[in-house]
């Protein structure tokens, strides 16, 4: 690779969660990876209870920064103060335990570059994780994929590459670390993806299991909201009232003509049914409406823009 230091700043973002016999190696491994770029280290301690603060603080690396959180907040709030601490114009993302390659940097980097990807991120195809850590993974890439027009293999892989304006747009919070790739996306971010090395962990435990599939389906159900309603809760919701105004309608009006007959429609459950539907379908609509007025708040006190540009193109 020519003139490596022509792509610029380079960050590499690293949260580390009780990760104190990674740390050192892992930087070790960065450094030998990025020999010729211009870069830093950013550690994400997400308030490790073992040694990894006080590792990160004894190498005395010039190129290290040591981010210290006051809590435990998770991986998505770690990338995000990450992204903020950040000052490279590529932003590099790497799990702690040293699964991810750092060797692999150097190729994604030349990537976005010379092909003008927003983010390069990676495909494991020759994971080594247990069985039980890729089940989670693998119901979240199907899910996404059914639910959405992102079509990447693995959205799981922590290691990317970003560039700045994209990396600082993300707007990270509970645990939408797993869809980093798709909020991306709805950014307007142009995605690649590229295979890349991934190790069996060798020190500390992992910190996933079969329990972030519940957590992964509610996120995915928040994410298409956003996606296809952001700008228009009213369609969402004014749909569902529709449903069951139809219904509740087409009930009372069954059993008008039924008390037209003469009949006695008193007390039947159905009259029960179709009166609650017509109230829930005001529900909805009211829902949508004060939804509808809560996003034009959010737009409009922040003075943000319902779309984003990507570039401009001036003809000389």
């Amino acid at each position: 690779m020519s003139n490596k230091k022509s792509y610029g700043f380079i960050s590499v973002i690293v949260p580390v969660y009780n990760e104190e016999d990674n740390v050192v190696p892992l930087t070790k491994q960065i450094d030998d990876s990025l020999k010729g770029f211009d870069y830093e280290i950013i550690y994400i301690d997400d308030f490790s209870t073992d040694n990894t603060k006080k590792n990160v603080i004894n190498m005395n690396n010039p190129r290290v920064v040591l981010v210290e959180l006051r809590k435990n907040y998770g991986q998505s709030l770690a990338l995000a103060a990450g992204f903020d601490q950040a000052k490279g114009d590529y932003i590099v993302t790497l799990d702690g335990d040293m699964q991810n390659d750092p060797s692999d940097i150097p190729h994604m980097i030349e990537k976005a570059e010379s092909e003008d990807w927003d983010v390069v991120t990676g495909i494991r195809a020759k994971r080594k994780d247990s069985f039980i850590r890729t089940i989670p993974s693998k119901i979240a890439n199907f899910l996404i994929r059914r639910a959405t027009r992102l079509d990447l293999k693995d959205q799981g892989c922590a290691i990317k590459v970003f560039k700045k304006e994209i990396a600082k747009d993300l707007n990270l919070y509970g645990e939408m670390h797993r869809f980093i790739n798709l909020l991306a996306h709805l950014n307007g971010a142009k995605i690649t993806q590229v295979p890349v090395k991934h190790h069996p962990r060798i020190h500390g435990q992992s910190k996933y299991g079969l329990g972030r599939t519940v957590k992964v389906i509610n996120d995915i159900i928040l994410i298409i909201f956003q996606r296809k309603y952001m700008q228009r809760p009213v369609h969402l919701f004014g749909n569902f009232g529709l449903f069951f105004m139809f219904f509740g309608l087409a009930i009372n009006f069954y059993l008008l003509i039924l008390k037209l007959l003469g009949q006695d429609i008193w007390g039947r459950p159905l009259l029960i049914v179709g009166v609650m539907l017509v109230i829930i379908s005001l529900q909805f609509f009211t829902v949508g409406i004060i939804t509808d007025l809560l996003m034009r708040t959010y737009y409009e006190s922040q003075k943000k823009r319902p779309y984003t540009i990507r570039k401009i193109h001036v003809s000389e």
